[in-house]
């Protein structure tokens, strides 16, 4: 086996994050963090006051939006731990988990205000209009804020986009709630406040579901996004002197940390060690795969240790090499 320990900014996306990037990344949460925090414990007293679903619904949110942004930043903590004993990877993919527990959050909190969107567009409570305005507006202009913050980090890590969906979501919820309230004040139609409640848990749906499916992606160690792994097969079996590529793998530790392993076959006149550099450049340079482990050995005679059960698809090659 021979692996390959490369690493840089990779194109298409797939490099990983590097200790200052990171560091600053926590810096955007914890002040992102701070500003929703100090928010949220006024919008919960001008909610039950207001009677409104929309401001409760935005403060529940934010309730989400800082014990998302907590995780995130435990996660970001965790993953920084270098590997050892059984943990031979560290625990990078403790940022996955965040994700897909704030995908998670955000499905059951789209299904909750769904519920109650629904109940109270059949019998509306009383809404004061002015209250939902006040607060919605201030509220657009702190997620504006915050957003604007997270937007800075490194959103290729699914970590931080779990966050950064939150507060998304929570911008839209409080433009939402502003018309919503807006339109209870002038016009008397209480209705406003459940039906913007029912269209952030639609947005709610769509972030969750696909930060849900992102994190699964990971867990179930399919190829990255936009990376083919038949194209890659192929064009490894195309390089000089390879008769034969199976084995193939292409997964993802953690966000922007592919990897790839694979058994290569060569010719008898072919450089093992030649074929072994020109794979390696050839995944890093196209495909921004930094890590990889690649076993190659002459097809003829066959190696004592080809695999007696390939898995997945054989790439053939020239057979004349």
């Amino acid at each position: 086996m021979a692996p390959h320990g490369k690493d840089a900014h990779a194109p298409h996306g797939h490099g990983h994050q590097h200790g200052v990037s990171a560091q600053a990344d926590r810096r955007y949460l914890t002040a992102a963090l701070l500003l929703i925090a100090a928010y949220m414990a006024a919008e919960v007293v001008v909610g039950l006051i207001a009677r409104s679903l929309a401001l409760i619904s935005d403060a529940g949110h934010m309730l989400t939006d800082t014990a998302a942004i907590v995780l995130a930043l435990l996660a970001m903590r965790l993953a920084a731990r270098p590997p050892r004993g059984g943990f031979t990877y560290g625990l990078r993919r403790a940022e996955i988990l965040s994700a897909q527990l704030n995908g998670l959050t955000l499905l059951g909190l789209a299904g909750y205000f769904l519920f109650e969107g629904a109940r109270r567009l059949l019998d509306p409570p009383p809404v004061e209009g002015l209250f939902v305005v006040v607060t919605g507006a201030v509220g657009v202009v702190v997620n504006i804020a915050a957003t604007w913050l997270l937007s800075k980090a490194n959103r290729t890590s699914l970590n931080v986009e779990g966050a950064f969906q939150h507060l998304l979501n929570d911008l839209y919820a409080f433009i939402a709630t502003t018309l919503a309230g807006l339109v209870v004040w002038l016009t008397g139609f209480t209705r406003a406040d459940a039906i913007a409640a029912l269209v952030v848990a639609v947005l709610m749906l769509k972030a969750g579901w696909g930060l849900v499916r992102d994190a699964a992606r990971v867990f179930l160690e399919t190829a990255p996004t936009g990376l083919d792994p038949a194209e890659a097969g192929a064009r490894l079996a195309a390089l000089p002197g390879v008769t034969e590529v199976h084995d193939l793998h292409i997964w993802e530790i953690t966000s922007g940390y592919p990897s790839l392993s694979a058994h290569i076959l060569v010719g008898p006149a072919a450089s093992c060690t030649a074929v072994r550099e020109a794979a390696e450049e050839l995944l890093h340079d196209v495909y921004g795969i930094a890590h990889i482990t690649l076993q190659v050995e002459q097809a003829h005679p066959p190696p004592a240790t080809h695999c007696p059960d390939p898995h997945g698809p054989a790439y053939a090659g020239d057979p004349a090499r």
